[in-house]
Order: structure tokens, then C-alpha cells, then sequence
């Protein structure tokens, strides 16, 4: 990997050791301010709903003021809100600050993620969103650790602790990175060569980057919309099964671990030249079915070792989708125009954090912890069915508009499609 990939990797990672405060903003809020559960998931929800705008201006931001400028922005304003949360003497000021955060909290990834793909080939994408991927789930399991000691004093102080994580992140890249040009635009795709999406051309005329009008973009922001409501409902429901079933809630805790563990622990199959060779929709496919497999089991699951096995299978399933996905995201986008095209893909997380408080909870209070995970393997089921019958046909046929030269030598059958 490129030294840019492995700086990025570890900043993120670094970054995400101090990741902890959120899953305690509902705690904060309850706890210091005396306000109802109610009320405290109604500003995480906010939260989550800002997390939205600040993705998609990421992406805008990385476009005029550079990308170095949009991720050191994005760590200094979640430090500085972040403080102010931990200083907050109000509800109404943990409020503001609350959804400040959010609205700075996304603006750091288009920009990562678009230099990250911008600086390996298509055919290395995988393995590059798959290291970051790994990276950020052993910094996940470090976080859990910090936050168990550090909460025990004061919550507050998850807050500051998080806030230097992103202050010396922040100083590091913008150490370390290239320095920014916001104006200057790299040559167009030659006609033939591979690159760029529907609005190919025009960006080598210097035209706008329209990526809600790439109809296979959409298809990859509904499944990746699925994929993490998906995610999400595993996180607030996980630990709610395991008490329904007579099991340690903490316990989750430890699934968690070793979905981090199996992770990286799968990160070499990737290498494999069968699993290397399957397309794209194939290899999507594929972790999807793995997933609901795994989900499947936590819906038969009584006990420890049984609920381990589900893990273990979803996460297999999990490394195969993230790896692909942002690779596929990336290749769909004009030359100049990734950063755009990752932030509105990405804001497909902010639906899934609002929604999944929501979705996980009614589900299980009125249906119980079955009927949650069957429900959830089945929309895995429809994912991995959607691949080849509707994402596959799309990617297949992304292509500037234009007639291709139906003989060039050496030139690839598909416009923008991924060579595997």
C-alpha cells in the first residue's frame, strides 16, 4: 500500500481509539440533566440526522477549500464541540452542541476515503478499504477498553479524551498529508480507458459533478442504506437479545471483540485468487448471504458459543461487503469527482443511525428477539438477491454517453466497470 493509505489507515485508527463518548451521550444526557429516555434517544437521533448535511458538505468542501483543509476541519470542529459537551451546564446546550457535532463529524471521511482510492489502482481498492476496515474495527475494541476505565470516573471526560484524539489527528495529517490545490483538476479519461461514470465528459470540460442523476449509484445507496440499517440494528439489538435470552448483557462486549477479531483474521482471504477473481455484484453477493446466514443463528441463538458462531459469520460476510463497496463507489466516479460521489453514498449511514434505534426497538418489544433477527437476515437475503439481478445490470451498463469504439484494441467492454 501507498505511504498516503497506511498514514490515513492509522490517523483513522488513532482517531477511532477515542471514538467513545457517543454510545454515552444518551447516558450523559439522563444521567447529569435528569431528562427521560425519551428524550435523550430524540438528540441522538438529531445527532444522527445531522450527520447527513455534514457528509454531503465533505464532500462539497473537499472540492473548494482541498482535502487536507476538509478532514483537519472536520477533527477540529468535532474536538471543539466535543469540549463543549463535556463543559455543557444545560440540556439545552449539550443539545446545540450535540447536533454541532454531528455536523462536523462526517465531513473527515469523503475526503479520506476519495485519497485513499485515488492512490492505489482499481484492483488494489478492496484490499486498501479492507485494511482500513480491519484497522477501525481493532481501534473499536481499544475504544471499548478506554471507555470502561474512563467512564467509571466521569463520563464527561469520554468527551475530552475523544476531543485530543481528534485535535492530535487533526495536527498529525495536516503534518503529513500533500498540501491542498483545489484548483487544479486532472486531465480527462481518454475515451476507452475505463475510468469516470456518466458524467465523464462533462468533468473533462470542467462541468459539475452530478451523482444523483448515476442510476448505479443509486442502486449502491439503497443496498448500502440496507447494509447499514443492518449494522446498526446489530449494534442497539445485540445487547438487548443477549438479556432477553437470559444471557449477560455485557456480554456483548465480547461479541463484539470477536467480530474484530475475525476481521483481521480474514483479511488474507481476500488475497485468495478465487475470491479475488469474483466480480464485484459476485463478491457482494456473497458477504451478503454470509451475513444473513450468521444473523439467522442469533435468532436461534441461546446460548454464548451460539451467539460467537453468528458473529463470527456475519463478520465474515461484513469483510467481504465494506472491502468492495467504497472500491465500487470510487470506480463509478468521474475522474475529480470522487469525493462527491463517496459523500453521497456515505450518507447512507445517517439514515441507518436515525432509523435503527427505532427499527431494532419496536421490533423487539412487539415481536421479540426472533422475529428481530429473522427480519433482519431476510433483508441480507434480498441484498445478496439484489446483486445480480439489479446492481450488476446497472454497473454494466455505467458508461459516458457516446458510442464505445467497438473494436479498440486492448480496451475494456464496460466503461467504468471494475476489472477484477
Amino acid at each position: 500500500m501507498p505511504r498516503i493509505v497506511w498514514l490515513l489507515v492509522v490517523a483513522r485508527a488513532i482517531n477511532r481509539l477515542g471514538a467513545f463518548s457517543l454510545p454515552f451521550l444518551t447516558v450523559l444526557i439522563s444521567d447529569d440533566f435528569g431528562a427521560s429516555v425519551t428524550t435523550a434517544g430524540l438528540l441522538s437521533a438529531a445527532f444522527g440526522l445531522a450527520t447527513i448535511p455534514s457528509r454531503l458538505a465533505g464532500g462539497r468542501l473537499a472540492g473548494i477549500l482541498g482535502r487536507r483543509r476538509t478532514i483537519v476541519l472536520g477533527l477540529t470542529g468535532c474536538a471543539v464541540a466535543q469540549l463543549a459537551i463535556a463543559a455543557a451546564g444545560s440540556l439545552v446546550q449539550v443539545a446545540i452542541f450535540a447536533i454541532l457535532l454531528g455536523l462536523a463529524f462526517e465531513l473527515y471521511e469523503p475526503p479520506s476515503q476519495a485519497m485513499i482510492a485515488d492512490a492505489v489502482g482499481p484492483a488494489e481498492r478492496v484490499r486498501a478499504f479492507s485494511l482500513l476496515n480491519a484497522a477501525l474495527a481493532v481501534a473499536g475494541t481499544g475504544a471499548g477498553l478506554i471507555a470502561a476505565a474512563v467512564g467509571r470516573w466521569d463520563l464527561r471526560w469520554l468527551f475530552v479524551v475523544d476531543a485530543l484524539t481528534c485535535l492530535a489527528c487533526a495536527v498529525a495529517l495536516r503534518l503529513a498529508l500533500p498540501a491542498d490545490h483545489p484548483g487544479r483538476r486532472p486531465a480527462a479519461a481518454a475515451p476507452g480507458s475505463g475510468t469516470g461514470g456518466v458524467d465523464a465528459a462533462a468533468e473533462g470540460r470542467g462541468g459539475p459533478v452530478r451523482p444523483w442523476r448515476d442510476r448505479a449509484l443509486w442502486a449502491m445507496f439503497g443496498c448500502g442504506t440496507v447494509f447499514a440499517l443492518v449494522a446498526m440494528q446489530v449494534v442497539m439489538g445485540l445487547p438487548l437479545t443477549l438479556a432477553r435470552r437470559g444471557l449477560e448483557p455485557a456480554d456483548a462486549g465480547l461479541l463484539f471483540t470477536a467480530s474484530a477479531v475475525t476481521v483481521v483474521a480474514a483479511q488474507p482471504a481476500l488475497r485468495l485468487r478465487r475470491i479475488a477473481a469474483l466480480s464485484d455484484p459476485a463478491a457482494l453477493a456473497l458477504g451478503y448471504a454470509l451475513m444473513a446466514l450468521g444473523l439467522a443463528g442469533y435468532a436461534l441463538a441461546s446460548s454464548l458459543p451460539a451467539f460467537l458462531v453468528g458473529t463470527g459469520l456475519w463478520s465474515l460476510g461484513e469483510v467481504f461487503v465494506l472491502g468492495r463497496v467504497f472500491g465500487v463507489v470510487a470506480a463509478l466516479a468521474p475522474p475529480h469527482g470522487s469525493d462527491r460521489y463517496l459523500a453521497a453514498y456515505g450518507i447512507s449511514w445517517g439514515v441507518a443511525t436515525t432509523a435503527a434505534p427505532i427499527t431494532a426497538t419496536q421490533l423487539l418489544d412487539r415481536f421479540g428477539a426472533t422475529t428481530l433477527w429473522a427480519c433482519t437476515a431476510a433483508l441480507c437475503l434480498a441484498l445478496a438477491a439484489a446483486q445480480p439481478l439489479l446492481v450488476a445490470p446497472l454497473l454494466g451498463r455505467h458508461r459516458p454517453p457516446g458510442p464505445l469504439p467497438e473494436a479498440a484494441p486492448g480496451a475494456p467492454r464496460l466503461r467504468g466497470a471494475r476489472a477484477d
